[in-house]
């Protein structure tokens, strides 16, 4: 009897443990709120109402109600997203919901402002499931792998994310203030907010309970779903559009705010929360302490200066370390391994020849970069005195996006084949938003910082990146599917500091925003003559360590025992492949995904070996960015688009190839 009180003790210790976390954390936001109240309450005025009385009525006490009702819509919505697709890594932002919703406002405002000022919630909620929609096909013959449908998500929301910053960037200040509000601001002159998502909230609350049913089986295999007679894919779709209903809402009246829809889900089940009728309670409720208490810190830390964070970057800078830390704790489906699949590449008869013909493909593409283009007079090719004119402006800027792209293929085929995994690349594995966060901190020291201190920033952050990427991967033993999303919640951290730094509306935002775009516009000589010449002893010292990439793969005994040292070995290609990516990034911006596609194009055409594997992809990623540089400069003149954007939709589809199809181990 005593034994079965104890137990019934511990048991009821361990439940009320996260409870009473949560009631403290809840505790601490109203302290923060009451705090924040009686800073801004209005002393009495005879006859008259005051202004301080105004901005609490009508800012003060409706922030924290939406800060309150968009937590719990947001958790509400990453719930049911994560049960139905499976996938515990599942909400509006790794799905590219939030970034395609800001997309379609940023369009809507430029050219149907009409359409944006009465239906705004509409045209977030056509972005938000056009991108769920894309997602979804690209990794559908998959059957919605967790790790395909981050993959295809991170894509999207970046590829939708650089246009809205080329589009910014080409109109100004005019929407300049939307990436502000993009970035997620809770500021309020009106109860209108309020009043919205709390008819959300009701409206999904009283769905899901009503669908508790389908929900409930729909967490379960599909052949268990298909046997209890539920009708799969209409029933998850009609809950996805929900979801995404409720979250793009919160686009629409506050902006992006990332992660409490991955997180809340995650923290209720953290916390105990068992069934599914549990966590619909628990994970509403996480959500509105977590953004409530995230928005009393940003206001805490403002001070009386004014707010210069916005709460949707705050919580992503929360979210991303919470991601890597949760992933080890995470119980991922067991699905098809992403290299179970697909037969071994073949290997070229002549590699060398083949070479010779893409080095000669390559240098035809930058001549006709360089002679062939739009004016206003339409298409035309440049001679004489023309082309020299034209030159001094054309030349540096194929000159750097070849650089650029030979360098992420060169790193490209170093990360995969470092960590034996096909997917890896600079760009995935958040290498690239790391050489962004680098530039972040140098600029944030010194808006004037030469180029010199942006590389040497750009080159830290590429490689702290890396290692802690590297080093979490080894002592979570990672596979390499933990490893992908360990990447994507590196990219994601970093991208929210960078986010967070360019809503303060500064000189540096400018800066970083044209470099997020991956715009080569602003390449010039010596952007140039410095990339050309930072590639060739960069890449050099990779050919003659060719005997340790066809090693490394075949695991760390083996290498040891073939004679190569492996850690040493594995430090000094990963600190080349981090320069190298660095030096890529400061010119072509984080989007490119050459450092995925080139390698495995390379392959495709039947390089097996490592030193013509590395040849092939380097002049495979420059011919990619000569012809994506190109058509960024034609496909809309007298208008530049990111660069970087042309190579990731010339090299998307192979990405969706490689989703589709699985690939083949690294060897």
């Amino acid at each position: 009897m005593a034994e079965r009180a104890v137990g019934h003790r511990a048991t009821t210790s361990a439940a009320l443990s996260p409870i009473a976390l949560w009631s403290f954390l809840a505790v601490l936001a109203a302290l923060l709120f009451a705090w924040r109240l009686g800073m801004q309450w209005p002393a009495p005025l005879p006859g008259g109402i005051g202004l301080d009385r105004v901005i609490l009525v009508y800012s003060t006490l409706p922030r924290g109600a939406v800060a309150v009702l968009a937590g719990a819509v947001l958790g509400l919505s990453g719930l049911l997203l994560q049960h139905v697709l499976r996938n515990p890594l599942a909400e509006p932002s790794t799905l590219g919901i939030s970034a395609g919703a800001q997309l379609a406002m940023t369009i809507a405002s430029l050219y149907a402002p009409l359409l944006m000022e009465r239906s705004q919630g509409l045209v977030a909620f056509a972005g938000g499931i056009a991108a769920v929609l894309l997602v979804l096909a690209l990794t559908w013959r998959r059957g919605l792998e967790p790790v395909s449908v981050m993959l295809a998500g991170m894509m999207v929301a970046l590829t939708a994310s650089s246009v809205s910053a080329a589009l910014i960037l080409a109109n100004g200040d005019y929407l300049f203030s939307l990436f502000i509000w993009g970035g997620g601001s809770l500021v309020q002159q009106d109860w209108e907010p309020t009043i919205a998502l709390t008819i959300r909230l009701a409206a999904g609350a009283v769905t899901a309970l009503m669908l508790l049913r389908p929900l409930t089986i729909l967490g379960l295999d599909d052949a268990s779903a298909r046997g209890l007679g539920v009708a799969r894919h209409s029933s998850r779709f009609l809950i996805i559009a929900l979801a995404v209903w409720m979250a793009t809402s919160v686009a629409a009246e506050v902006g992006v705010i990332g992660f409490v829809g991955l997180a809340a889900p995650a923290l209720a089940t953290l916390s105990g929360a068992r069934t599914l009728r549990q966590k619909l309670i628990a994970a509403p409720l996480i959500g509105a302490v977590m953004l409530w208490l995230t928005d009393g810190l940003v206001q805490l830390a403002a001070g009386s200066g004014g707010e210069r964070i916005p709460t949707g970057a705050g919580t992503a800078l929360l979210g991303g370390p919470l991601l890597l830390w949760l992933l080890p704790r995470l119980r991922l489906f067991e699905w098809p391994h992403l290299g179970s699949k697909g037969a071994a590449p073949r290997k070229a008869s002549r590699p060398w020849l083949i070479i010779l013909l893409l080095f000669a493909l390559a240098l035809v593409a930058a001549i006709v970069a360089l002679v062939v283009g739009r004016g206003p007079d339409g298409w035309s090719i440049a001679g004489g005195d023309l082309l020299t004119d034209l030159a001094a402006w054309r030349a540096p800027r194929i000159g750097v996006a070849a650089a650029a792209g030979a360098m992420l293929a060169a790193a490209g085929v170093v990360i995969q084949r470092v960590t034996a995994n096909p997917l890896a690349s600079p760009e995935v594995l958040g290498v690239g938003t790391g050489a962004g966060a680098g530039l972040t901190a140098v600029l944030m020291v010194s808006a004037t910082a030469g180029l010199g201190w942006q590389l040497a920033g750009s080159g830290l952050g590429a490689l702290a990146a890396l290692v802690a990427m590297l080093v979490l991967a080894a002592r979570a033993k990672f596979g390499a599917e933990r490893l992908l999303l360990a990447g994507i919640a590196m990219s994601a951290l970093c991208s929210a500091a960078i986010t967070a730094t360019i809503a303060m509306g500064n000189a540096q935002s400018y800066i970083l925003l044209r470099w997020l775009s991956g715009s080569t516009g602003q390449a010039s000589a010596l952007d140039a003559g410095l990339a050309i010449a930072c590639l060739l002893p960069l890449t050099l010292p990779l050919f003659l360590a060719a005997r340790w990439l066809d090693i490394l793969p075949l695991g760390s005994d083996s290498a040891r025992g073939l004679g190569v040292p492996v850690a040493g070995g594995r430090l000094m290609l990963i600190v080349v492949a981090a320069l190298l990516t660095a030096l890529a990034a400061m010119v072509v911006g984080p989007l490119s995904f050459v450092g995925l596609i080139a390698p495995h194009l390379a392959r495709l055409v039947g390089f097996s070996r490592a030193r013509v594997h590395l040849a092939g992809a380097m002049l495979l990623g420059a011919l990619l960015m000569i012809v994506s540089d190109w058509l960024s400069r034609m496909a809309a003149f007298p208008y530049e688009l990111p660069a970087g954007l042309f190579a990731s939709l010339l090299g998307g589809p192979y990405l969706v190839y490689l989703l589709a199809k699985g690939v083949p181990r690294q060897g």
